[in-house]
């Protein structure tokens, strides 16, 4: 995989919390259109994502790593930026496609993230 982007604290604060707007916006737009029920919690870089049946998935960022995580019950996932993207450090997915799968998976549809 190749090597993260080097960022300023500045440009990763930018970057996570645009992220982490993105997801919200999207959720609060399947609420609107009743597509599916998805309660959305934030706290500083942290967003917990509260799906039917009492399953969750996580987002936090890592300042001190400038990694987004990704928590699911499928596991864990740690997200780097290179080239543009967020990629996942293991597998090299892309952190929107593989946000998209967890919540489809846990949320029983088929769901899309996208920039």
């Amino acid at each position: 995989m190749s090597a993260a982007t080097p960022l300023t604290d500045a440009e990763y604060l930018a970057k996570t919390r645009a992220m982490l707007d993105l997801i919200e916006a999207k959720v609060d737009a399947w609420l609107d259109a009743d597509i599916i029920d998805i309660d959305s919690h934030r706290s500083g870089g942290l967003l917990e994502l509260s799906l039917a049946g009492g399953s969750k998935i996580i987002i936090n960022t890592q300042a001190p790593l400038q990694e987004l995580w990704l928590a699911a019950k499928a596991g864990g996932f740690h997200f780097r930026y290179v080239d543009g993207l967020w990629l996942d450090t293991k597998t090299g997915a892309e952190f929107l496609a593989e946000l998209s799968t967890q919540v489809s998976a846990q949320g029983g549809k088929p769901l899309s993230f996208s920039a």
